[in-house]
């Protein structure tokens, strides 16, 4: 299973907003290298270049593969099945990364951030329908419950993230979550609106459509 091992700091200085790819309580007992360094990493350039337009379409592109946690041969695949799919291919993108499984028990508040969701997951920890999946790219559909297993329920990360989630309600409005039961249900698929991150998608359609 490929995926991003190094710095995650190092990719939001990159792209110069927080990603939430780190626990932000963490990063603000950093201090957080965002506030910090508000440059890119690595030496600073001789003189400030003028940005391409292939340069702001890198941009996007990136900012959403590393939100997500995607690779680029993975993000090709979601945006070729957005393009044949009926509707806008920009926010068919968008809502197929919405609806990884990685990326639900995040909205649902049981992971702090997309990264440790990933790794409860594919560590079995997780069930959908009642049934084990350890796959952080399983798309969920309307109607799915998404449960905790038993044997994780105790985990201190586990109850900390689900305190963590009731004191700050960041609960995604497409899905309900019973945190008594460790659980939770796919309401409606989500829409534009209820994407969080700042990112202009067609831009990403201009990209790859050339």
């Amino acid at each position: 299973m490929a995926r991003y091992r190094g710095p995650v700091v190092k990719l939001m200085r990159r792209e110069g907003l927080n990603l939430f790819l780190k626990n932000s309580h963490t990063l603000h007992k950093e201090k957080s290298s965002l506030e910090k360094r508000k440059y890119p990493p690595g030496l600073p350039p001789k003189k400030k270049g003028k940005i391409t337009e292939y340069g702001a379409q890198l941009r996007e592109k990136q900012k959403v593969k590393r939100a997500y946690g995607v690779l680029e041969k993975q993000f090709r695949r979601y945006f070729e099945e957005a393009s044949h799919t009926p509707g806008i291919p920009g926010e068919n993108l968008l809502q197929f990364l919405e609806r990884r499984l990685d990326n639900v028990l995040y909205r649902m508040g049981y992971a702090v951030t997309r990264r440790q969701a990933r790794n409860f997951v594919a560590h079995r920890h997780v069930m959908v329908n009642g049934i084990r999946v350890d796959i952080p790219s399983y798309r969920v559909n309307i109607g799915d419950k998404v449960e905790i297993r038993e044997k994780f329920q105790k985990s201190t990360f586990i109850e900390e993230n689900i305190r963590l989630a009731q004191a700050i309600n960041r609960t995604a409005s497409w899905v309900s979550v019973d945190y008594a039961q460790f659980s939770g249900e796919i309401l409606s698929l989500p829409t534009r609106d209820h994407i969080d991150i700042p990112v202009k998608e067609q831009v990403i359609v201009e990209l790859y459509s050339k």
